[in-house]
């Protein structure tokens, strides 16, 4: 067996290359690419006996991602994505003085692969079609979290020298695209008090608003409001400011409702996506990002715990001496949490099962937050057994004792 760590780059590998005693046979630097991959086969070639055992070579990397991944999986290599954390953490049986290097974090890599390897987790063997969706939905997520960022950055910078804008678009939203046209169509406030109700109502129409007249006469009114104004150079320095941001705002808009249409078109390609539509609080972008993060490896969760504890809804126990206590997952997977949170606060609506789950949480004490992080917890047991049975959710199977009086019967047991 051969261990190797990979200290990745954006250009290229600091590699080191160990046999099952720990010796080291051989480091190198790898450029990224083909011909870095190529070269890494012959190491392993000189090292191995000529034609190494593809299972018995065994990587560990600080990432799962990237064409370097799946050329190391193609090649048919046991590869570890490692955590950065863990690897400092690891590095520090070496000793204390935070001293690092690209082979240094090399040869850390190989001996965890080496001695700790059943504590690690391997990169998942997902389909094609689930690392398309990963690739999408998470972009599409990015893009929303990025327009977020711009929006605060706007508002921040409108509270400075022109507040009024923030009264005026309020009930448009100041990240929709009328409410930006109108901004940049008047970025300053002399010149947002001269738009005329004509002009106001023409942009409100090519966003096809209802009650044109008396949201324009709305706006007019609070863009006229009395305020007080700073000096003119100042003035248009922050106009400047918020037509910048107001455009990217736009690009932003158009570019995000763009990838959502490939979102939901990878999704629904995926053999699972009709189990997890089935889902209470699940729609096509939500069970995206959630397919996305889970992946489709039917053996990467051993039962329904293991993909608890990966989600992150599952608490973690802290026991020393006489002190024990029971505390959230803080450090987890977020783009998952996220999603997880997004589709336990839908259930409510939807399931009177997960809503009598919930309500029975609050009746315990338990905080909003933790109720729900609850619920979450056990609609993840839930999906879990239903990928496993390849079956459908069903209200009555999932919450048997509660569950509406007129849904179906069913007889699959899930493992929740």
């Amino acid at each position: 067996m051969l261990l190797i760590g990979d200290d990745w780059a954006e250009d290229h590998h600091d590699v080191e290359v160990q046999d099952e005693a720990g010796l080291k046979l051989a480091a190198a630097r790898l450029p990224e690419g083909v011909g870095g991959i190529a070269k890494l086969h012959e190491l392993l070639a000189k090292h191995g006996g000529g034609d190494p055992d593809p299972a018995g070579v065994v990587v560990g990397i600080e990432t799962d991602r990237g064409s370097w991944v799946q050329a190391l999986i193609a090649s048919g290599y046991q590869v570890y994505a490692i955590n950065p954390r863990q690897v400092a953490r690891f590095k520090e049986r070496y000793g204390t003085s935070g001293a690092k290097s690209d082979k240094g974090d090399a040869h850390a890599l190989a001996d965890m692969v080496r001695i700790d390897r059943a504590q690690l987790r391997p990169v998942a063997g997902d389909s094609e079609q689930a690392q398309a969706v990963k690739v999408v939905a998470r972009a599409h997520q990015s893009l929303i979290w990025e327009r977020t960022r711009t929006f605060q950055r706007l508002r921040s910078t409108l509270r400075e020298y022109f507040p009024a804008a923030l009264a005026a678009y309020a009930d448009l939203t100041l990240t929709s695209t009328d409410a930006l046209e109108l901004l940049i169509k008047a970025p300053i406030p002399q010149a947002g008090a001269k738009l005329t109700r004509t002009q106001i109502t023409a942009v409100l129409a090519r966003a096809r608003r209802h009650n044109r007249d008396a949201k324009a006469a709305t706006i007019q009114a609070a863009l006229r409001e009395r305020q007080l104004y700073l000096p003119e150079p100042v003035t248009a320095a922050y106009a400047a400011t918020a037509t910048a941001h107001a455009r990217l705002l736009i690009a932003l808009n158009e570019q995000t409702a763009d990838l959502e249409g490939q979102v939901k078109a990878h999704f629904l390609a995926h053999p699972d996506a009709e189990i997890y539509l089935s889902m209470p609080g699940i729609a096509h972008i939500t069970g995206a990002r959630v397919l996305a993060e889970f992946g489709d490896d039917p053996t990467r969760y051993a039962d329904a715990k293991a993909r608890k504890n990966y989600a992150g809804t599952s608490p973690i126990t802290r026991a020393s001496g006489k002190s024990h206590t029971v505390q959230a997952r803080h450090v987890r997977n977020n783009r998952l949490a996220d999603a997880l949170q997004r589709q336990a606060f839908s259930a409510l609506r939807t399931s009177p099962g997960a809503r009598h789950y919930y309500d029975k949480q609050r009746a315990r004490e338990a905080g909003y937050n933790p109720a729900l992080r609850q619920l979450g917890n056990r609609l993840v047991g839930i999906l879990h057994g239903c990928l496993k049975t390849r079956t459908t959710y069903n209200e009555a199977t999932a919450w048997p004792h509660h569950a509406h009086p007129h849904a179906a019967s069913h007889q699959t047991t899930w493992g929740v």
